[in-house]
């Protein structure tokens, strides 16, 4: 009878060990998030607090990282024991990469296929699953400072001609005409894509950044030496591998700096005094071009395969896809909604959306378009030429060595 009672004991021991563990796992949801400016952090914690009050049971943390740090530590959370249970990140191949390696869990449970445009599920998918839940899209643009375009009487440009025009009478006014924040090298990478397609044409700069063009084709080094001749000329501002991007931009809300190719997003760090001040217009035709190009890179989430709390993090998944959750974090920012339900949340998002609709060529970005290694080293590259604008024939033939290395091993 005691040895019944014994292992009656422990029987009861377990299952209660068992039914703790149960309740620790169930109760929790853990987000690892890349939104550290204050504005996104802030929308984003306002669905995180609408999820609780749906959700009461389940314990929500935030843990926020830096952006640039977030994607150096990317690898870790997902390869961690116990790894978050929601990560924010990049649709196309930047996810793509992970699920090859059975990093994600499928979200096919938490999407809805009539929320979504079907180009969205192509970018949120791997082999048939869907592995990205998206949130919000924008536009790049040449944004700048309407206050010092009307002070030196200057029109937005339209061609390259008058871009260089403008970049000119900015030069000669002490004003640095280009403001960029080389010191996150991701920000060149949106003048190689502009740049290529601007003078090669959207299916060359597809192929090119799949790896079937060579960086010495002379196509390419041309594309290059329209860089290297504004760097040449002293178009963009001195020191910019100096500056962070946000550091750049605070250079053109002071009048300091004329323009900006940047993502919508820049509006998240304009000082309320300075926003009005702040405008864009469409990145110029080169030569008898009339086809044009955008970035419009698109955000949103993944679920690590290790996730501890997998049903919570799917539950999650699907309220961030909901019209109302999506309209809530986009329309307090400005941008467009993955969720083709909702509403463009303004005028400017509404010219946004209209100049993506003319473009022939959608482009998520050079560093989520081509595999990681290669983006580095290209975005690397884009920026030593910008520096060292001599070297730019010597730089790409080394960064051409990089390509037929780095593709043989992802292909």
């Amino acid at each position: 009878m005691k040895k019944i009672l014994a292992i009656a004991i422990v029987v009861l021991a377990a299952a209660t060990l068992f039914v703790s563990c149960a309740k620790k796992g169930s109760n929790e949801l853990v987000i690892q998030s890349y939104m550290s400016d204050e504005a996104p952090k802030a929308a984003f914690q306002v669905l995180a607090d609408q999820f609780t009050k749906e959700n009461p049971k389940i314990k929500v943390t935030i843990n926020t990282t830096a952006h640039e740090q977030y994607k150096s530590q990317l690898m870790n959370y997902l390869t961690a024991k116990e790894a978050p249970d929601v990560l924010t990140w990049f649709a196309g191949f930047r996810m793509q990469q992970y699920a090859m390696k059975g990093l994600l869990e499928p979200l096919d449970k938490a999407w809805d296929n009539t929320q979504f445009p079907a180009a969205f599920k192509t970018a949120s998918s791997y082999n048939g699953k869907v592995y990205f839940m998206p949130q919000s899209w924008y536009w790049w643009s040449v944004y700048y400072n309407k206050d010092v375009f009307a002070k030196l009487k200057l029109a937005t440009p339209k061609t390259w001609d008058d871009f260089l025009a403008v970049c000119a009478a900015l030069r000669k006014a002490g004003i640095e005409p280009i403001a960029i924040g080389a010191k996150d090298t991701w920000t060149a990478g949106g003048w190689f894509d502009y740049m290529d397609v601007a003078v090669n044409g959207g299916p060359f700069h597809q192929d090119l950044t799949a790896g079937k063009v060579a960086y010495t084709d002379p196509k390419v080094v041309n594309t290059f030496n329209y860089i290297a001749d504004l760097s040449k000329k002293g178009y963009f501002m001195k020191n910019a591998a100096s500056y962070s991007w946000q550091e750049a931009a605070t250079l053109m809300f002071d009048g300091k700096a004329g323009m900006y190719l940047m993502g919508q997003f820049i509006k998240d760090v304009a000082p309320a005094n300075k926003k009005d001040s702040i405008d864009w217009f469409r990145f110029p035709l080169v030569g008898s071009n009339t086809a044009y190009g955008v970035d419009t890179p698109f955000d949103g989430f993944m679920v690590p395969a290790k996730a501890k709390n997998k049903e919570n993090a799917l539950k999650f998944i699907a309220f961030l896809a909901r019209k109302d959750t999506q309209e809530s974090f986009n329309k307090s920012l400005g941008r467009l909604s993955s969720n083709q339900n909702v509403p463009v949340p303004n005028a400017d998002a509404q010219r946004g959306l209209d100049m993506v609709k003319g473009a022939t060529t959608a482009m998520q970005f050079y560093d989520r378009d081509a595999p990681e290694e290669m983006a580095s080293k290209g975005m690397d590259a884009i920026v030593e030429i910008i520096n060292t604008p001599a070297k730019a024939a010597d730089i790409l033939a080394a960064l051409d060595k990089e390509r037929v290395r780095i593709y043989a091993a992802v292909q």
